[in-house]
């Protein structure tokens, strides 16, 4: 009896020695991983620069309301044309409506209702264009033409970049080759061998102003106020290695 337990005992610590080796190589066999963010950015000029204005005319007279903002409208083509812009890039928008009141008190200076005061009209107008110097000087001087009795204020320009999907491409190459980079250096720190790449997500496409101090969005950030940009994205990458 004694020797059968002996022997179970033995095999038992035998088995156990084998499994316990078997799992240290099985640990030992398999590969690890490398996880790591690329990032490419790059500084650009925009290329498409608009413009918007807004101009105005009022009158108790509707038809002479309407008289006025066209009166208006032909002194802000002229303005724009004299001043170097053409007029394929010059656009106005439907005029806008609007009957006004004004508030009626008694001869106590109670409030005693509003009745009809007068019509204001407004139009807008947009420039579109490439010549970005010269709309953005144009959007600084338009309020010149207050002296010849037009009522416009001037919006800010916003500048676009018309190769967008190009510079991403580049953008996701730059990623690309800046995570395998990373990733190599890595490997090489850990004595390791980087094989295959196993997944690769990209992040979100941002674009700041050129020194601007703007925060990244989670939603991706897309600046229009600045005529310098620099354009980002991040591709979280994972290696395999040995």
């Amino acid at each position: 009896m004694k020797r059968t337990v002996a022997a179970i005992f033995a095999v038992s610590i035998l088995g156990a020695a084998m499994f316990l080796a078997h799992a240290y190589k099985t640990r030992g066999d398999q590969a690890g991983n490398i996880s790591v963010t690329g990032l490419g950015e790059v500084d650009f000029e925009s290329d498409q620069v608009i413009w918007s204005g807004r101009f105005e005319a009022s009158s108790v007279d509707l038809g002479e309301a309407f008289a006025k903002i066209k009166a208006q409208r032909s002194k802000v083509e002229n303005y724009l044309v004299e001043k170097g812009v053409s007029k394929d890039e010059i656009q106005f928008e439907q005029v806008s409506t609007y009957e006004r009141e004004k508030s009626v008190y008694n001869d106590q200076g109670k409030y005693v209702g509003s009745e009809f005061d007068k019509f204001e009209l407004n139009q807008r107008v947009v420039v579109n264009s490439e010549d970005l110097d010269l709309v953005s000087s144009v959007s600084r001087e338009i309020s010149e033409l207050l002296n010849e009795g037009v009522q416009i204020t001037s919006e800010k320009p916003d500048y676009y970049y018309s190769k967008l999907d190009e510079l991403k491409l580049d953008l996701i190459e730059k990623a690309s080759e800046n995570g395998r980079i990373r990733a190599e250096q890595i490997a090489k720190n850990s004595k390791s061998d980087l094989k295959g790449l196993k997944s690769a997500r990209l992040g979100v496409f941002q674009i700041l102003g050129y020194n601007s101090g703007e925060s990244y969005s989670w939603s991706g950030t897309f600046n229009t106020s600045s005529r310098w940009k620099t354009a980002s994205i991040t591709v979280k990458m994972d290696f395999e290695v040995e």
